[in-house]
């Protein structure tokens, strides 16, 4: 099983960020060429890439500011886990997006995805 992170640091207070990213059915923010996006209980479904692919949240903590979903269905991967993070520092706040995937190949390809949404992010707060 392969592991990483993407991180950023932005001005955006963590409660201002926790609202963007911890907001399991509002991944639009983040990953705005969407092609589609359904809800259906614990699951939100991303058409993106020509793929339907099948997310499914597992914990979401508010007080934390911590999400943990894994993607079940629809993609290449035998296992994933990824957890976002907001943590406060001084007035501004750093997101950390961490996973875990196996086939090991797919690091890569998620972290540069991940790593293109907190950009985005930067973007729909206002800071990029």
């Amino acid at each position: 099983m392969a592991s990483g992170s993407v991180e950023c640091e932005l001005t955006a207070s963590a409660d201002t960020a926790w609202d963007a990213v911890g907001d399991f059915a509002g991944v639009d923010k983040i990953f705005p060429d969407l092609e589609s996006l359904e809800i259906e209980g614990d699951d939100r479904i991303l058409g993106m890439f020509g793929m339907k692919i099948r997310e499914r949240l597992i914990e979401r903590d508010d007080a934390q500011r911590r999400l943990v979903y894994s993607i079940v269905d629809g993609v290449p991967i035998d296992s994933h886990s990824g957890t976002i993070t907001v943590e406060a520092v001084g007035e501004g706040s750093k997101v950390t997006w961490a996973y875990e995937v196996t086939p090991d190949e797919m690091a890569d390809i998620l972290g540069g995805t991940y790593g293109g949404a907190l950009e985005q992010l930067k973007k729909y707060l206002g800071e990029a």
